[in-house]
């Protein structure tokens, strides 16, 4: 069956974009190299907690959305999105391995008239300097004569109902205008407003730009937690005061460190393109320093509140860390501060358990375990690193012997404790 749209990578990204594009008529096919997800795609059933399988299954019995894990269905394809992971190396520098593997099997099957769209966040000049030549050499064609090659970033952020896929507007850059203008018809037919801009470039470091944005202001109220615990002074009494400005302050809470796919991650492409350049982005650069140090403040900060409220060490301290995905309300452990944290205890000779309503079990950085009851008084400090909105934080603090509340859940009634230990 000819498909409309073929996306490349089924997960967060590839997953709602089908969605919205088989809810506005379109025939969608998502290529995913993992037969078990395929297979659950097939059955209408969805592990993406951003696309229901109520909503999906009906989608698919209707044959809006099918999936494979053949590469040949792109060829009768209108458009292929290419949706896939951009991990750092170890050295954390970009690896663009997936996608330049991805781009070889596209390359095969591309023909005359294709539109080709990147979403997978990367450095700018990425879809201009690594995919195009890649699609060119493979294909025999030639971008912006023979088919359309643009950049469009994704703007995900699992778990919210007020602005999705469909409502966040889109920005599309191609590499020539033909390119732009050409993406920026296609997603106007399922996403509420485009906004196309000059290059493909202008379009990779806009998605860069939003999400250095945001560690760089999470940065300074980190730094500042750790200033005012020095000083004595409650950072969140100071942030929520300083929210009450109703001009040039935007709030930022500081937290056990950044999580995600984006944030964590996304500063370091920009780093490491701008050396290309001779230029060295020393804020971003610090940023990432002050949010990577987090678990290792949270860590002593831990330490201390079991040290002078019960006269113990980490070691041999039985801690329970609740919440292990990386914000309230979601599944998703990706680059999550609490994973950090919880190998940090076990290195210091504590003995951790974890709790998630969301997260039954995790396997992470050589980290494999599974969610514990909530039963705060068995152990001797309960961590809040996720502040769940299920959870009841009076009733947490009343049972438990120690709180450190790295999240500031325990305020959410303006209770105060002297159980209570604060980020």
């Amino acid at each position: 069956m000819k498909r409309d749209v073929a996306i490349v990578g089924a997960g967060y990204v590839g997953l709602p974009l089908a969605q919205v594009f088989a809810e506005a008529g379109r025939s969608v096919v998502l290529v995913d190299v993992d037969p078990d997800r395929v297979a659950c795609l097939e059955r209408g059933e969805s592990y993406i907690e951003d696309v229901p399988s109520e909503t999906l299954a009906p989608l698919v019995r209707e044959g809006r959305i099918a999936a494979t894990t053949d590469y040949d269905v792109l060829a009768e394809a209108d458009a292929i999105l290419i949706a896939l992971p951009t991990p750092l190396s170890r050295q954390r520098e970009p690896d663009l391995t997936i996608l330049l593997e991805a781009a070889k099997e596209i390359a095969k099957r591309l023909r005359p008239g294709h539109l080709v769209v990147l979403e997978s966040t990367t450095y700018p000049g990425t879809t201009r300097e690594a995919i195009k030549p890649v699609l060119e050499e493979g294909s025999g064609l030639v971008a912006g004569r023979d088919f359309h090659l643009a950049f469009s970033p994704e703007r995900v952020d699992p778990g919210r109902s007020d602005w999705t896929t469909k409502t966040v507007p889109k920005v599309v850059g191609g590499v020539d205008e033909a390119s732009t203008e050409r993406a920026a018809a296609f997603y106007a037919g399922a996403i509420d407003r485009v906004h196309p801009v000059s290059s493909s470039e202008a379009a990779e470091l806009t998605k860069l730009l939003e999400n250095i944005f945001r560690s760089v202001n999470i940065a300074l109220v980190n730094e500042l937690a750790q200033l005012c615990d020095r000083m004595g002074i409650d950072v969140w009494e100071v942030v929520e005061a300083a929210a009450t400005k109703p001009f040039g302050f935007m709030s930022f809470q500081p937290g056990p460190g950044l999580g995600g796919h984006c944030i964590p991650i996304d500063p370091f492409y920009l780093t490491w393109k701008a050396r290309e350049y001779g230029f060295y982005t020393e804020f971003i650069e610090l940023a990432g320093k002050v949010n990577e140090s987090m678990p290792y403040f949270c860590r002593s900060l831990v330490s201390q509140a079991l040290n002078h409220t019960s006269q113990r060490s980490l070691k041999g301290s039985r801690i329970l860390v609740l919440g292990v995905a990386y914000k309230p309300d979601i599944a998703d452990t990706r680059e999550s501060p609490a994973v950090k944290l919880i190998a940090l205890l076990r290195n210091a000779g504590a003995e951790v358990a974890y709790h998630d309503p969301h997260v039954p079990a995790f396997e992470q950085n050589g980290l494999a375990m599974r969610s514990v009851p909530l039963e705060p008084a068995a152990y001797d400090c309960v961590v809040i690193v996720t502040n769940h909105s299920s959870i009841d934080y009076d009733r947490l603090v009343d049972d438990a012997r120690l709180v450190v509340d790295l999240r500031n859940a325990t305020r959410a009634n303006g209770r105060r404790s002297d159980k209570v230990w604060k980020l």
